[in-house]
């Protein structure tokens, strides 16, 4: 089927700069919007950015002008560029796609979620 690997977290000071990507294989026909969401402890899982395949873009309130996401759609992969961190950034950030994906040649649709990777913002 299909799986989404993320890399990039780790732990930055505030103020601070981190790259994430999340890169989807296998038996993919099409993705259509990949989106990155976080959850902190003791919350639930929010949106933080979404783009559509066209290049359409959401951003949640709470990282307009700070965070940027992008793809490369030849890759399967999105960004998530993440400026100006604050200790209330901290969280697990997951991404995911809106797949139609192809299975003994039939086609499904199907949203995948990757791990998670932690991204901690502290001095």
């Amino acid at each position: 089927q299909v799986q989404l690997v993320e890399s990039g977290g780790g732990l930055v000071q505030p103020g601070g700069s981190l790259r994430l990507s999340c890169a989807a294989s296998g038996s993919i026909f099409s993705i259509n919007a990949m989106g990155w969401y976080r959850q902190a402890p003791g919350k639930q899982r929010e949106l933080v950015a979404a783009i559509t395949s066209g290049g359409s873009t959401n951003y949640a309130d709470s990282v307009k002008g700070r965070f940027t996401i992008s793809r490369d759609n030849a890759k399967n992969t999105v960004y998530l560029q993440m400026n100006s961190l604050k200790p209330e950034d901290t969280a697990v950030y997951y991404c995911n796609a809106d797949t139609i994906y192809v299975e003994r040649g039939v086609r499904y649709a199907y949203v995948y979620w990757g791990q998670g990777t932690q991204v901690t913002v502290s001095s």
